[in-house]
């Protein structure tokens, strides 16, 4: 599990009486990241197949279930009991911590509470994920509010995937801490830069729609000046001298693409 805004976007297994043409256990755990035992029974499957062992809001108050469920050596993902208040939910936590190896996660789903995830994370210091795969819309406002990972459907997964990139890089501060870690946030920032600028693009050729002189003809130097001296105030470490040529290469290009539309 991620934690920071290098989001996990992970699926999650219920073991709980689905479908009679349900696959067989085994099939249904094969690969899964995340996986909710029904029974007791259930935990060998669990401790065999998955890489966490969920312990489901149905069934918080089932003591010698989440006891033994903690005490599988995995991590344990806490979903939160939807009457449950933090107090409640983290003491849950604590609990689980204690019964296993210390590896736990909080999960808040339903009709999720963001405030009250954020606040969690806080107060507990622990990773939480944000199920959102009732309303996947609500991935990019997930990200913003501090989940570290997001619980999906597999159609759902590009909607995610999206929100984790753009609106991490834009919202999540990042400290890795190797060489591989660095890229990755780069090519997260760069992604979201990409969707930025492909964005600008289309606003830039609807400017040219509008304007009476388009084109390069029509460049007004001075409203450039000042874009680039707002640009400045907030990225102060790379200061107008060098944003200046930046956004130079972005107008032009801008420029260009219009002019090539114009003439196609």
């Amino acid at each position: 599990m991620g934690h920071g805004p290098g989001v996990v976007i992970s699926d999650r297994v219920s073991l709980r009486a689905g479908p009679r043409d349900a696959p067989p256990e085994g099939a249904v755990l094969e690969g899964a990241v995340l996986a909710e035992p029904a029974t007791a029974a259930d935990l060998p499957a669990v401790a065999e197949h998955a890489r966490a062992v969920v312990v489901g809001a149905s069934w918080t108050r089932d003591i010698p279930l989440v006891r033994a469920a903690a005490g599988l050596g995995l991590p344990v993902v806490v979903e939160r009991r939807p009457a449950a208040g933090m107090e409640e939910w983290l003491g849950l936590a604590d609990y689980c911590a204690l019964q296993g190896d210390g590896q736990v996660i909080l999960c808040e789903g339903g009709r999720p509470d963001l405030g009250l995830m954020r606040a969690a994370r806080a107060a507990s210091g622990r990773p939480v994920l944000a199920d959102v795969s009732a309303d996947p819309g609500l991935s990019a406002a997930a990200v913003a509010a501090g989940a570290d990972g997001l619980i999906v459907s597999p159609a759902d997964r590009r909607v995610a995937e999206e929100a984790v990139t753009v609106v991490g890089a834009l919202l999540r501060d990042e400290a890795p801490a190797t060489l591989p870690e660095c890229r990755q946030a780069i090519d997260r920032v760069d992604a979201a830069l990409a969707t930025l600028l492909e964005r600008r693009a289309a606003l830039a050729g609807r400017v040219q729609e509008i304007k009476p002189v388009g084109g390069f003809a029509g460049r007004d130097l001075g409203r450039e000046r000042d874009l680039v001296a707002r640009m400045a105030v907030r990225a102060p470490s790379l200061g107008p001298a060098r944003l200046a040529p930046i956004m130079n290469a972005v107008i032009e290009a801008g420029l260009h693409l219009a002019e090539e539309r114009t003439t196609h």
